[in-house]
Order: structure tokens, then C-alpha cells, then sequence
């Protein structure tokens, strides 16, 4: 089963059709044709493999008036060493290319510098003189973005750049840079990309976001603001089991389930109050439901 990572990066292509052709015009230096759009089609290659195995996405380039294919990219994210890949990559750009009739390249993207190497091994077809070479963005491909107005015109680039650099001495500046790009995007993009971006960056420069956010950072945005709130309701939360464990009751799963999934301060807090005088950890879950 896909990955929350894989599942996330796969996103950054399909919310960003043009992704695609620019990490493979400007991060590996392929020549891609004029384009006047850039749409993401079905990826479904069931008649010819099974529907667990399809593409991650396939994005084709349009041309002129008529809207003509020009040349379609098949996105996969590699995260890990499947044996298959080998033979099911072929398949994707056979089919692809028989569906739309144009010219058809492999686009591969990977978050570690070591898969970007298996990834990047010559596929030898069988048939003379035929072999499939993937195009591999790894992380030393993906552009170190630090700059707001770079990072507001292509948010997926720096999510990308997070990911890629985010350890490095550059976390703090590229984090920086995301809030402001994110301040444009809708909810539900925010979420992702957001925490795709804090579980990317270095302890010191996650710690030095947080803490931009919560003094009113100028880039401060509605994500600052919920992953805030969010950080305070997990630390009650947190606080409520830390009491009833310093108190020595055994804290059944369900009733730790039902805390740590609570969004609500409110009734945190009435369970903190609450912690400190009951005699076992159910009658919490009794109180708030009388």
C-alpha cells in the first residue's frame, strides 16, 4: 500500500500540472516542446495490467487551438526498491504513448539520493538496440528554494524543496519561504503540503517556524494559525494521560483513543480537572458523556 509520503507527493503533480515539464526542463535540462497546457489524464492501464499497478500520474502537454498532444510524461514516485518496476515502467509508456499518440518520457522522482541511483539504471528490453533510460529527479536535483516570490508561483517546488533539503543548513529559509507561499492555497492544499514541510525540516529550523508562528510572524496564515492550535490541543491532550499516569491508573486503549483524538480545549481541559479526582480512568469518558 502507497505510502502517506508517496500518496502526497503524487498530489504535488496532479494540484500542479505543469510540474512535471519544469522539473524536467529546469532541474534535469531535457528539452520539453511549447506548450499551452498541461493536463493530467487518466492513468488507468487496466487492460493491460492490474488496476493496483496503474501510473501515478500521467500529465500530457497540449498544443494550438486543436489541443493537440505534444508529448505526455509519466510521473512515478519511488520511495522504496520494487522489483517490478523494471517491467511495469515499459508497459506505462507503451500504453501511453498508444493512447495519445506522442512522443512519451518517464519521469521518476524520489527523495533519496540512493533510489534515485537504482532508478536511474538502464533498462535493457530484450529486443536488439532497445533499452529505457527513466529520468530521475533526486534530491540533489530538486532546486533549493528560499526566495518568497519564488515560492508563491510554485508552491509544489517548494514542498519538493523541503523535502529534499530540509535537514540541511537551508531548512529554516525555505520553511520561511513556504509561509508565504502558503497563504494562497485552499485548505485542504495548506494541510498536505504544511505538513508534508514541518516533518521535513531540521529540529532547529522546525522549532524556529513554530515559533515565528505563534509571535505573529508577517507570513503568519490560516495553516500557522490551525497548526498552532493544533500543537496546544495535542499537548493537553498529552497532559491529560500524563496526569492519570502520574496518579498510577491504568488507562484503558479506548479511553486513550477517545483523549488523543480530541479536538476540542474545552473538553480537555474539563478532563485535566477531572483527571485529578476520579478513581479510574473510565469514569473520564462517563463524565463528559452524562
Amino acid at each position: 500500500m502507497p505510502s502517506v509520503t508517496h500518496e502526497a507527493l503524487v498530489e504535488l503533480f496532479k494540484n500542479r500540472p505543469t510540474l512535471a515539464a519544469e522539473l524536467l526542463q529546469d532541474a534535469l535540462g531535457q528539452p520539453v516542446p511549447a506548450f499551452t497546457e498541461a493536463r493530467v489524464v487518466s492513468s488507468d492501464l487496466a487492460e493491460i495490467v492490474p488496476s493496483d499497478r496503474r501510473a501515478d500520474v500521467v500529465v500530457v502537454l497540449l498544443v494550438g487551438e486543436q489541443q493537440r498532444p505534444a508529448m505526455a510524461i509519466v510521473v512515478e514516485v519511488q520511495l522504496g526498491v520494487d522489483p517490478d518496476k523494471p517491467y511495469v515502467w515499459p508497459v506505462y509508456l507503451a500504453q501511453t504513448r498508444a493512447q495519445h499518440r506522442c512522443p512519451t518520457w518517464l519521469l521518476v522522482v524520489t527523495t533519496d539520493q540512493d533510489m534515485a541511483r537504482w532508478c536511474s539504471r538502464v533498462i535493457a528490453m530484450g529486443h536488439p538496440g532497445a533499452t529505457l533510460t527513466p529520468l530521475v529527479l533526486g534530491p540533489e536535483g530538486v532546486p533549493v528554494v528560499t526566495d518568497a516570490e519564488q515560492a508563491k508561483a510554485a508552491p509544489e517546488v517548494v514542498v519538493l524543496s523541503a523535502m529534499a533539503h530540509g535537514q540541511g543548513e537551508a531548512g529554516e529559509a525555505i520553511g520561511t519561504a513556504f509561509l508565504a507561499a502558503v497563504v494562497e492555497l485552499g485548505e485542504e492544499r495548506r494541510a498536505v503540503y504544511g505538513d508534508l514541510v514541518l516533518s521535513s525540516l531540521n529540529e532547529a529550523a522546525r522549532r524556529r517556524l513554530e515559533a515565528m508562528m505563534k509571535a505573529g510572524y508577517q507570513f503568519q496564515s490560516e495553516f500557522a494559525r490551525s497548526y498552532v492550535a493544533k500543537g496546544k490541543i495535542e499537548a493537553k491532550a498529552q497532559d491529560v494521560l500524563a496526569f492519570l499516569e502520574a496518579r498510577g491508573l491504568e488507562i484503558p486503549a479506548d479511553v486513550r483513543e477517545r483523549v488523543l483524538a480530541s479536538t476540542d480545549l474545552d473538553e480537555l481541559d474539563r478532563w485535566i480537572r477531572r483527571a485529578a479526582v476520579i478513581r479510574d480512568a473510565r469514569e473520564l469518558l462517563a463524565t463528559t458523556a452524562a
